[in-house]
């Protein structure tokens, strides 16, 4: 298999809103990250992905993008970025920024252009249909609720938006615009950035005529139905050629409805495209009737089955990107775990060693190295998440469930949960800001937070700094190849990893009760422990699993 940096490499996400606030407004900005970037030197990462950072009037928490080449105000000014990037840098740290080019802001300059008149040269830059019997274009429904479309009394026409409605879709079929936007991210390459995780790529080509589509179950067919367009190939391939090529950059795209086969194209070895993409088949196991907003518990069997498909399918012909969590979901440890006190920090742990020890980059979300957990959020007015909102006036003014059913959802699945400030130390605002925050901070900082883990040596921060050690020393944790045990157990994820002469056995009880495995066809040497979350693991013919234990064997 070919050798690269960035399949070697450990990414952490920094959500800059809520990671740290250097001059008390209650908001994260550059400066407070560039204040712990010995932290993440410590951790041991070798990559930040920044969530986006662009001048932003913050409808989508800096989604929507209204300036690509400025620094949104509340973060600082492009001279702190120029000081983070060399900070970092100083420090063997990669940034990766966050691409956003499937829409802009309505306050983009491109939009305001577009929407004075048909005839505006700008006009073409965004999707514009007119009405179809008086009313929207087609049943296309946004990611936030309700339609996708948005009438505009000026011209009496109506603009596509996938996600809010200042949000508008760029039309990436009209040539100007793909020449805009290479022109943008070979401006921040220049600038010496090292690559790009792309939002919401895989819909930047729709379908032609756009048609309408099987509406779900609030009436309207999934944001998702563009995914994976007629054209969305060869656009990859345009901006490779003309941003990417020759540059050594790392490249993860978002990309929503992706399917494995999909995924053989965007992130293909023969690197015309992308290093990786996000796919999302593991983070729908827990939706009900289309809808995310449910409470059920993933099954582990599928879970499996899914993450194991995905390893087998695109071993050496693509390369998968591994994570539990980012800003986009709920805390991992309280949704694939156990956050009681008495299981948190091992179950996270044991998370961690299931995901880490697969063939792929493994990302980290800020937080998730501390075992950070959902939130109590006591009111619908606790949140700030556009979609979480939007959602549940939506879901409770159609009848679709009670005020007090929705709200429960929501606090479980809410992207909030992974919103809330970082988690620093037990004094006040957990050490994130000495203002009022944006959001409220998680009431349990004051056990869970960053300065009581570096002080403990068993602590969840120490193990994942073990683990990203470890994918650094061992070559069979990169390049291994994948083999599933026990496909049918409710209770053990287990697997092993083969390179040359080398093996691994990584075994995961997803439980909060003991349970066993026999262990066949293996060498009859003693293994080595290279890492175990209990500390003192015991092999033989039959393992013997503690609650939530993980254990991973070298032979």
């Amino acid at each position: 298999m070919k050798k690269a940096w960035w399949k070697e490499s450990v990414v952490y996400q920094i959500y800059p809103r809520s990671f740290c606030d250097s001059n008390g407004d209650g908001i994260g900005d550059l400066q407070g990250i560039i204040s712990k970037l010995d932290y993440l030197k410590e951790l041991g990462v070798d990559v930040v992905w920044l969530s986006p950072i662009y001048d932003s009037p913050n409808d989508d928490n800096g989604y929507d993008i209204r300036d690509y080449r400025a620094v949104m105000k509340e973060f600082g000014t492009m001279e702190d970025f120029d000081c983070l990037l060399e900070e970092m840098h100083r420090r063997g740290i990669r940034l990766v920024m966050d691409l956003v080019v499937n829409h802009t802001s309505d306050e983009h300059a491109w939009f305001v252009e577009s929407r004075k008149s048909r005839e505006n040269p700008y006009r073409d830059y965004y999707i514009w249909r007119e009405p179809v019997d008086g009313k929207e274009p087609n049943n296309w429904g946004s990611c936030f609720s309700g339609s996708a479309w948005e009438f505009d009394e000026a011209t009496q026409m109506y603009y596509l938006h996938l996600f809010s409605k200042k949000q508008p879709d760029l039309n990436w079929d009209n040539p100007k615009v793909r020449d805009s936007v290479f022109d943008m991210m070979n401006w921040w390459l220049d600038k010496g950035v090292d690559g790009f995780r792309m939002d919401v790529i895989s819909l930047i080509s729709k379908e032609p005529g756009l048609p309408d589509r099987e509406p779900g179950i609030n009436g309207y067919a999934s944001f998702a139905v563009s995914a994976n367009g007629p054209h969305v190939h060869e656009y990859l391939r345009e901006m490779n050629r003309r941003t990417l090529a020759g540059r050594d950059t790392i490249t993860v795209g978002e990309c929503c409805g992706v399917t494995i086969q999909e995924a053989k194209s965007y992130a293909s070895s023969d690197g015309s495209e992308l290093n990786m993409v996000f796919q999302f088949e593991h983070m729908g196991l827990d939706d009900e009737n289309g809808s995310k907003w449910s409470e059920k518990k993933v099954d582990l069997r599928e879970l499996k089955k899914v993450l194991s498909d995905w390893q087998r399918e695109l071993h050496e012909v693509a390369w998968n990107s591994l994570y539990f969590c980012n800003h986009d979901q709920p805390r991992s440890v309280s949704r694939f775990g156990n956050n009681s006190d008495a299981y948190r920090e091992l179950s996270a742990k044991m998370l961690a060693t299931c995901l880490h020890m697969m063939q792929g980059t493994p990302y980290v979300y800020q937080g998730e190295e501390l075992g950070m957990t959902n939130v109590p959020f006591a009111s619908i007015d606790d949140l700030r998440d556009l979609d979480s909102i939007n959602a549940y006036h939506e879901y409770v003014e159609n009848g679709i469930f009670s005020a007090e059913d929705m709200f429960r959802r929501i606090c479980y699945k809410s992207r909030d949960n992974a919103r809330t400030p970082m988690q620093w130390d037990d004094s006040k605002n957990a050490g994130f800001s000495t203002g009022e925050p944006w959001i409220m901070v998680n009431p349990n900082y004051v056990k869970i937070n960053a300065a009581e883990q570096l002080r403990r040596p068993d602590s969840v921060f120490h193990y994942y700094q073990k683990l990203i050690r470890l994918r650094h020393e061992q070559e069979i944790i990169v390049y291994g190849d994948y083999e599933l045990l026990l496909p049918e157990s409710e209770e053990i994820y287990a697997y092993r990893r083969h390179l040359g002469n080398e093996m691994l056995l990584v075994v995961c009880n997803f439980t909060d009760h003991d349970t066993e495995m026999s262990v066949e066809e293996l060498p009859a040497e003693t293994p080595e422990c290279l890492i175990s979350n209990y500390g003192d693991p015991a092999f033989g013919k039959v393992l013997r699993l503690r609650p939530y234990e993980a254990v991973v064997w070298k032979f």
